[in-house]
């Protein structure tokens, strides 16, 4: 079985047409939906309940975050698998089974997430490396890269180079779609996934977590749903969301990196703040 966790909070509609897609397109494995309502003020989520009476609906007294909400799920799942998916996504073919399928067939016991587009079709970068001095330097003299074949630069890279097109190890994969066996949460601390990011950066640390007990994280390009990406954060949240996401990537650098250089810390510090400030400055010139 598979326990599909969803996480909501203020998003009715878009929980609602998640929730239909796996309903309608999940049919080669038992399956059970279990939805966290994380305190929110758009609606009663007992209205969820009345729309589809065979979910489990967690309410949450309070909005703890996307990890703590998942947590409350995992509490509660009684699938050999979980899957995290996020209320923005919605399916489009038997993407449960087929990766379900896939870690019973190839007895994977790692991470796993698989091909996730945009409405319109075009590929989102969900399978990546880990940052590091030497990445930030090839992403800026990137036409250093292109002397490689596709293939190598992709492997090299992976995010934004990478197609989504060939299965393959990565160093992590995005929350979106996060599929993972039960039993390697008793590995963690405290048997749970780690709390202390509020809301973006989870899936990078877990994937790094779960590294150093031996579970890597794969990319299965034989599957794909839509992800419409930022559902839950309206326009205006944005701005303050690309800055905390920049912060909270030199808290995970500082994290894979504990005990290392200060010097090195500052060099990467400089390269990627810089760049990223670069682009959101672009960005909101743009729109």
């Amino acid at each position: 079985m598979v326990s599909i966790i969803i996480i909501n909070y203020n998003t009715f509609q878009l929980t609602c047409n998640c929730i239909e897609s796996i309903v309608q397109y999940t049919k080669d494995i038992n399956y059970e939906i279990i939805l966290v309502d994380n305190n929110s003020t758009e609606c009663d989520a007992d209205l969820f309940i009345q729309k589809f009476p065979l979910i489990k609906l967690i309410k949450s007294n309070s909005n703890g975050g996307f990890a703590k909400g998942n947590n409350l799920g995992i509490e509660h799942a009684n699938g050999e698998f979980i899957v995290l998916l996020n209320s923005d996504t919605y399916l489009i073919e038997d993407a449960i089974s087929k990766t379900a399928n896939y870690f019973i067939e190839s007895k994977f016991d790692g991470i796993l997430s698989c091909k996730l587009i945009y409405p319109n079709g075009k590929n989102q970068a969900f399978a990546r490396r880990f940052k590091s001095i030497r990445l930030e330097i090839l992403d800026l003299f990137r036409f250093v890269l292109y002397f490689n074949s596709y293939k190598k630069r992709s492997q090299i890279m992976l995010g934004k180079y990478f197609k989504g097109d060939y299965d393959t190890p990565c160093d992590w994969v995005g929350g979106a779609f996060f599929m993972f066996p039960k039993f390697i949460l008793n590995n963690l601390p405290n048997k749970k996934l780690d709390e202390r990011f509020f809301m973006y950066g989870e899936d990078q640390l877990w994937c790094w977590q779960f590294l150093q007990l031996g579970y890597s994280s794969f990319f299965y390009a034989q599957t794909k749903i839509v992800h419409i990406h930022k559902g839950s954060s309206s326009k205006q949240k944005l701005g303050i969301l690309q800055k905390k996401a920049l912060q909270i990537e030199l808290e995970l650098y500082k994290i894979r990196n504990w005990g290392g250089s200060k010097f090195h810390f500052l060099v990467f510090k400089f390269l990627y703040s810089t760049k990223e400030k670069c682009r959101i400055l672009l960005h909101s010139f743009l729109n």
